[in-house]
């Protein structure tokens, strides 16, 4: 893994090399951001050292919490978007500071269980609120029937600190998904084809029956984790891959621990469930395109009569070639983390997210061979700084 140049160190920049490899190598560079609740932080500290490292995103998709951090990202200019992420953070996890927590990760886990039944009693500033009267004293039908919590602050905030003008006609792409309640049927809103605005950011986050569906067109949507928590694929089937980097930050593992309790099973099965099993996702995707990069070289070398024909003509295609690089960072659970996890917005625990999104962060940028362009035989690599790094 090489070290800084001397030159890069005496300007200040570690991550000249890494922004030299990427024009060099790519087109197009992507940050796919999985939802997660408040372990959504984790993804505004990866955010912030892209943004120190002064490399551009090109386009931003996420699920959910995801979907905020996407809004905030693609709907303000870069120079404010981390002082944007920070005041979003800071809103919602308003409402618990704890002054100091003693040492010990029990002692942690039941501070956090505090905190989150605090979040179930009283909702998060910013964002939701309970419903009062419950939603079971309300006419059926009716959007205050359909969910415990009410979201209207979240629009509030999302209108204070995402600039949707911007967001539409800046130089970020941004996806967003959701699920059609009626259909059940995976959509996308996505800046390429149609303007976004709050609402479709609440919709990619109702997650039921916590928070309502939102209303677009006529139709009803819930949040995009109840079919798939990760927007890579829709990137990836978008064909418009080649040379592609991805910056993909999830936030459920789909690797953990052997359970040794019932919260240990709880949170176990939420983790496997959220996940949307990424890595499976990639390994399929590299499979394709070996099967791709075969029929390109089969078909170079059938005979020009054989060429021309119908079959060889829908192979073809089949057989587009790509070079995609993607980057899997993904949130570690720690000691004290239990199923609550995701509901948990306490201060405290949002910094110590953020600061570990960060931290693996940068040490993902230290590998800066990993951004050379995948292997043409194959034209798609992944790399894990928790897993192949030796830091």
């Amino acid at each position: 893994m090489p070290d800084p140049t001397p030159e890069e160190m005496a300007s200040g920049d570690p991550f000249g090399e890494c922004r030299k490899q990427i024009d060099k190598n790519y087109k197009t560079t992507a940050l796919v951001l999985q939802g997660g609740g408040a372990l959504g932080s984790y993804q505004a500290g990866v955010y912030q050292v892209l943004n120190e490292a002064k490399i551009d995103i090109d386009w931003v998709a996420g699920i959910s919490i995801g979907a905020i951090n996407a809004a905030i990202i693609a709907g303000n200019p870069p120079e404010r978007r981390v002082e944007r992420l920070q005041s979003f953070w800071n809103r919602v996890t308003s409402g618990i500071n704890w002054p100091h927590i003693p040492d010990g990760d029990d002692i942690r886990a039941a501070y956090n269980q505090v905190a989150s039944m605090a979040v179930m009693a009283f909702g998060v500033p910013g964002f939701f609120q309970p419903r009062l009267p419950t939603p079971h004293f309300h006419p059926a039908g009716s959007t205050a029937a359909l969910s415990y919590y009410d979201t209207t602050a979240l629009k509030h905030t999302l209108e204070d600190l995402v600039d949707f003008d911007y967001l539409n006609n800046g130089p970020v792409r941004l996806s967003v998904g959701a699920v059609n309640v009626r259909s059940g049927n995976f959509a996308y809103f996505d800046t390429a084809d149609r303007k976004i605005g709050p609402e479709h950011i609440m919709a990619s986050g109702a997650l039921p029956p916590g928070f309502p569906p939102v209303e677009i067109e006529g139709e009803l949507y819930w949040d995009g984790g109840l079919v798939s928590n990760t927007p890579l694929s829709y990137i990836i089937d978008s064909g418009k891959y080649d040379r592609t980097l991805v910056f993909q930050v999830d936030l459920f593992s789909a690797r953990g621990p052997r359970p040794r309790n019932l919260q240990d099973i709880s949170e176990r099965e939420k983790d496997i469930r959220f996940s949307s099993r990424t890595r499976l996702n990639t390994n399929m995707f590299r499979r394709i395109q070996e099967a791709r990069q075969a029929v390109s070289k089969l078909l170079d070398s059938l005979p020009d009569e054989l060429r021309e024909s119908p079959e060889a003509k829908r192979l073809k295609s089949f057989g587009l070639k790509a070079s995609v690089n993607v980057f899997h960072l993904i949130y570690r659970r720690k000691l004290y983390d239990q199923a609550f996890k995701d509901y948990e917005f306490s201060r405290n625990t949002m910094v110590d997210h953020w600061k570990t999104g960060a931290s693996t962060m940068r040490r993902t940028l230290r590998h800066t061979d990993w951004f050379d362009p995948p292997d043409p035989e194959v034209g798609f690599v992944t790399h894990d700084v928790d897993r192949e790094a030796e830091d």
